[in-house]
């Protein structure tokens, strides 16, 4: 099948009723909780796990593949008139575009902000069109070795480019993978770290956790936090459209933030808010001769939509490709993948051609959609900003424990998530991020099943991840990534990136 070929598959998949509507729900949720700050695309995905067990599988995954890229479009809106990320990967937007808001000029940095996204988010989706299959059909020859140390590079690359301490996120990958194994073990039949409860015989529950470090961790941890001061722009906004000079000002900005974000989001531990960040500190060096940066620069503005946009997008590459995430969104998505019966890997462009590619022109569709519904709405955005958080948490709760019960009807599982709940807390107060525990529950088994098939191929010869070279050269990028990491100096620069001061 031809990529022609492949895409018209994709459009007739995509355009149906209920992938159209899936992908329009998608979008809307995702910008209503990138203008809501305080929730993220995580916490909203790993709430609406259980939702997607009555939704088709195609369908279900443009939904949460559109609440991850409509975040990003959210989160500029009230960084820009309220001086409030509603996304983390929006941070960097409020430098310069609250002051463009200031200076009456919040218009043409909210179109801006949707114009840079989509053309991002469409030179991305093209990325993935070409790049998809060829990455497929490589990883098609990929042995059980092949497959472990490529995981093992990923784990250790999500490790360096997390936010925080290096150690502390090797640390969080070790309790994942101990988590990931919690359980049966499929071979032998032996139960591991269940304490004899047979609530565990199973494993841990992919939703239980996530949606209890992600969800009920960050309604607690923002009820701990003072109410906001929100100033709301209260002029009406006028002259949406940019000007040509803006136009051409920010080309430049647009083409380097959509590559530096492709880029960073195919890297695993990449994603949208390193993009951002990135892409503004790049731009702020080499266009900022005149000192305005932070003064109300619409390039501070297209440079981090594009670069946040593209880095969601081509994200999509190595989770359908490898099954690899490369962010904790892309962790759920597997999940969700795994919870309606589907391997993920290189399997899925062959066995499953109409998911691949519908979830691939639905990206694209969705971008237009966002472009389209975004800044006619931006009125009704600012306004939910006034709804009280103490009113939201509650229904959020609510929504958690049902959504969690539904799917065995057990209590223990409710019990479960309010524990991880606790947990994630914790770790959020002593500054551990809980992302890479996440990739490491993911990937926990999945590294275990392929290290010992290699080992029982191999007669149990540990040498053979060192003997084949595509193993080899792995394992040998994942010590560099360890080792170079460790360089004072760019352990600096490392830091400064995540620095949210012009």
């Amino acid at each position: 099948m031809d990529i022609l070929s492949s895409l018209m598959l994709g459009l007739t998949t995509a355009v149906s009723p209920v992938n159209l509507m899936m992908c329009t729900l998608g979008v809307l949720v995702g910008t209503l909780i990138g203008v809501l700050p305080g929730i993220g695309p995580i916490a909203t995905i790993a709430m609406l796990l259980p939702l997607t067990f009555s939704l088709p599988p195609v369908g279900a995954l443009i939904m949460l593949a559109g609440i991850y890229y409509g975040a990003q479009y959210g989160g500029s809106t009230t960084a820009i008139l309220v001086n409030l990320p509603g996304e983390a990967s929006s941070v960097v937007t409020t430098i310069d575009g609250h002051q463009m808001a200031l200076k009456g000029r919040a218009g043409p940095a909210l179109a801006m902000a949707a114009i840079s996204s989509f053309l991002a988010g469409t030179v991305a989706t093209i990325l993935v069109v070409v790049a998809g299959p060829k990455l497929a059909s490589l990883a098609n020859h990929f042995g059980a070795t092949e497959y472990f140390s490529l995981m093992v590079l990923g784990l250790v690359a999500a490790t360096v480019l997390s936010s925080g301490a290096i150690l502390k996120s090797l640390g969080m990958v070790i309790v994942g993978l101990l988590l990931g194994l919690v359980g049966t073990d499929v071979n032998t039949g032996a139960q591991r770290f269940t304490f004899g409860l047979p609530v565990l015989a199973d494993g841990l529950g992919f939703v239980p956790l996530a949606m209890g470090m992600f969800g009920v961790a960050e309604i607690i941890n923002n009820l701990g936090k003072p109410v906001e001061q929100r100033s709301l722009l209260t002029e009406k906004i006028s002259g949406l459209m940019p000007t040509l000079a803006d136009f051409k000002a920010s080309a430049g900005a647009i083409l380097r933030g959509t590559g530096l974000g492709s880029i960073l989001g195919v890297l695993p531990g990449g994603g949208p808010t390193l993009a951002s960040f990135s892409a503004y500190v790049m731009e702020k060096k080499i266009s900022d001769k005149n000192g305005t940066f932070g003064k109300g620069d619409i390039r501070g503005v297209a440079a981090p939509e594009a670069a946040n946009n593209a880095a969601a997008q081509t994200s999509f590459i190595p989770m359908l490709t490898l099954g690899l995430p490369s962010n904790a969104t892309m962790a759920l998505m597997i999940g969700a993948m795994t919870i309606h019966g589907i391997a993920p890997g290189p399997q899925v462009m062959t066995q499953q051609p109409a998911l691949f590619w519908g979830l691939i022109v639905s990206m694209w569709i969705g971008n237009l959609l966002l472009l389209v519904i975004n800044l006619p709405l931006v009125g009704v955005w600012v306004k939910l900003l006034k709804v009280p958080y103490r009113l939201l948490f509650p229904a959020i709760v609510l929504f958690c424990v049902t959504g969690v019960y539904v799917i065995n009807l057990s209590v223990e599982e409710v019990y479960m998530m309010a524990a991880f709940g606790l947990v994630g807390l914790a770790l959020h107060r002593f500054g551990c991020d809980p992302v890479p525990l996440l990739l490491g529950f993911i990937l926990g088994p999945m590294m275990e099943e392929n290290l010992r098939r290699a080992l029982l191929l191999s007669a149990g010869d540990m040498t053979v991840f060192f003997t084949r070279p595509l193993s080899l050269a792995f394992l040998v990028v994942s010590v560099l990534l360890v080792v170079v990491s460790l360089l004072p100096a760019l352990t600096r620069k490392r830091e400064q990136v995540f620095v949210d001061e012009p």
